[in-house]
């Protein structure tokens, strides 16, 4: 894999340029490690230099612990033309390579800065000689290159020309504010790699010659990953990315969908583990608060759902509604929706999961009773399916080995709120109170705590909480309540219906708990 392509994810610097995101520096680790070891992506950058104190030791604490995992020459900070004070920011950080910010189009140099080319490039020079002398690495950003190839490519060639003889590892190619179609970036990389000398193959930790170039792309056109592709096509060596896509007004390529492209598109190999892109991606999403649509490519919720029946009757006949982006590459399993266009194929799918036979009159009055759901908008999950196969067919609810006796929950200013459970299991009862930092996590402890120190049993993790009411609702309307939960690598969804949203979830836990029971009693027979 000599010749892969490199990505480079701008997660934790650029990404947090998202509006109302910002990671604490514990967070920060946590995603530099994901990024690093679990996805294995050739280089981040964490930070930009010189924004504040949690920046500093943010960048601290990821550079101490990639030295100590042999991964410090992966890590890279944004720093910028201003003499000494950027080198020594990243210096006194512990991070050994610089992203230097350069002004790429004579806009932006000579409206921001009111300097000439000529000057820019003394300037640059003098911040590269000074960060070779700190045993700092360098690589270019040419900011908003984009709009100086197409307004002044005459400045960006000065540019380049200008700093030809410098030891810069890689020339980034951003297009800052997104304004590239394909087209155009097939054709502007394509005069930078005609223009420059190219790297040769070259062995592990060997340096090439030539120049290197990377490119950024931005979404505000909903063309970035699109851009991507015609800047390989074109010779870019790397590629910059973000978890979620996550970055300034539209955000940046995504990260998943870039791996998908790359691989499937141009059949260009990366060093990326695909297989966690999914779990990193949560991961982003809970530090970032920025939820990931469901129709999200690769990690969306529902995008390898399928919801028309006439697609599931084709799958179980000859998987011919599937394509190269198979679940199980990212972790992932294939579902298929419950509702109104579900259709009988759907519904069978769902009763061969859980083990359940039905004949096929049984089937099609279950089938209506869905598809009557549906047109009401409520929402079916797999896990509802054993309580509409009882309803339906009179069988009575099913058993619950898990009962909810009674439960207190309080809240007061200034305290953490406090429950106490009571509850039964498989006919006995078990008592326990617990503090949270809400209502609902008060209760789930309380759980736990049972769970852990009266059944020496573990308890799954809730990965996702959705709440929704409708429309225009009142303060007193129906809230419904959806939880994910992971259970031995597992995704479980279940749904809780009341008026407070406390219950509504705490149904949801109750209903999930029974399921589980319910498993545990099949495999003890």
């Amino acid at each position: 894999m000599k010749n892969a392509i490199e990505i480079m994810d701008t997660t934790l610097r650029d990404g947090e340029q998202t509006s109302g995101v910002s990671f604490m520096p514990h967070e920060k680790l946590m995603i530099a490690r994901a990024l690093l070891q679990d996805l294995n992506v050739d280089r981040i950058e964490v930070a930009s230099a010189r924004v504040s104190e949690g920046e500093m030791e943010a960048v601290k604490s990821i550079s101490r612990w990639a030295a100590q995992n042999g991964k410090l020459d992966r890590i890279e900070v944004l720093g910028f033309v201003d003499g000494t004070k950027s080198v020594d920011w990243i210096v006194e950080s512990g991070c050994r390579r610089m992203n230097l910010l350069c002004k790429g189009s004579r806009k932006h140099c000579e409206g921001q800065l009111h300097k000439t080319v000529e000057e820019h490039i003394s300037d640059i020079r003098r911040t590269i000689d000074y960060a070779r002398e700190k045993g700092i690495s360098v690589n270019i950003y040419l900011e908003d290159w984009s709009g100086g190839m197409k307004e002044s490519p005459d400045y960006v060639q000065s540019l380049m020309d200008g700093l030809s003889d410098l030891p810069i590892e890689r020339f980034m190619l951003p297009d800052t504010l997104g304004i590239l179609n394909p087209m155009e970036v097939a054709s502007f990389v394509t005069q930078m790699v005609m223009a420059s000398p190219q790297p040769s193959p070259v062995g592990e930790g060997e340096m090439a010659n030539g120049k290197r170039f990377d490119f950024h792309a931005h979404n505000d056109y909903d063309l970035a990953v699109s851009n991507v592709l015609a800047a390989v096509t074109a010779g870019c060596q790397g590629i910059h990315t973000s978890v979620n896509g996550l970055g300034e007004r539209a955000g940046n390529a995504a990260l998943a969908s870039v791996q998908a492209v790359l691989k499937d598109h141009l059949h260009v190999q990366t060093h990326i583990d695909e297989s966690r892109l999914g779990e990193v991606s949560h991961l982003v999403e809970s530090y970032s608060g920025i939820a990931i649509p469901p129709n999200k490519p690769i990690t969306g919720e529902s995008v390898f759902t399928q919801v028309a029946g006439v697609h599931a009757d084709g799958d179980n006949k000859a998987g011919l509604y599937q394509n190269a982006l198979l679940p199980e590459r990212f972790g992932r399993k294939r579902e298929y929706a419950l509702g109104k266009n579900s259709g009988k194929a759907n519904i069978l799918r769902n009763l061969e999961e859980l083990g359940l036979e039905l004949s096929p009159e049984q089937t099609k009055r279950v089938t209506e009773r869905i598809i009557e759901l549906g047109d009401k908008k409520e929402l079916v999950t797999q896990e509802d399916l054993p309580y509409i196969v009882s309803d339906v067919l009179k069988h009575g609810a099913p058993e619950e080995h898990v009962k909810l006796l009674s439960y207190v929950v309080t809240t007061a200013y200034g305290l953490k709120p406090l429950a106490s459970v009571r509850l039964e299991v498989n006919g006995e009862t078990y008592e326990e109170s617990a503090k949270g930092d809400g209502q609902f996590d008060a209760f789930v402890r309380a759980i736990r705590h049972i769970y852990k120190n009266r059944l020496g049993r573990s308890f799954p993790w809730l990965t996702n909480y959705s709440v929704s009411i409708p429309p225009g609702g009142r303060t007193d309307a129906l809230v419904q309540t959806v939880i994910t939960w992971n259970w031995n690598d597992r995704i479980l969804r279940t749904r809780g219906l009341d008026a407070d949203q406390t219950e509504a979830a705490i149904k949801s836990t109750i209903k999930m708990l029974n399921l589980l029971e319910d498993e545990k009693q099949d495999v003890a027979k």
